[in-house]
């Protein structure tokens, strides 16, 4: 699997790991095999949870990966992220991925 910056979406039915950015600040991390239709599904509402009360929401970040099983396992890895993490990923610093997931609890925003 690769990481890498946002590329192009297209009408696809492959899966897609993506990251949005909620009208509060907060990160949502999802998999879905139709990007375009989940990206719609958020900004309406459609989706009950935790997006729903926070729109608007902004795509940040997404990868297409080869099997829906390397989605799920992608996506479950980023939920883990502290947010700082989850930041270099989407700005494209994959360099500082590995430093970040050795830096303590502690050292997030110091």
């Amino acid at each position: 699997m690769r990481l890498e910056p946002p590329r192009s979406h297209h009408i696809s039915y492959v899966p897609f790991v993506y990251l949005l950015r909620c009208s509060d600040g907060s990160f949502y991390v999802g998999s879905t095999r139709d990007l375009e239709q989940r990206l719609t599904e958020h900004a309406l509402g459609v989706v009950k949870g935790y997006t729903s009360k926070r729109r608007p929401v902004e795509l940040l970040w997404s990868l297409e990966t080869d099997r829906v099983d390397d989605a799920a396992e992608l996506e479950r890895q980023i939920k883990g992220w502290r947010r700082a993490k989850r930041l270099a990923l989407v700005e494209g610093r994959l360099g500082d991925l590995r430093a970040l997931a050795r830096a303590g609890p502690h050292s997030e925003g110091r």
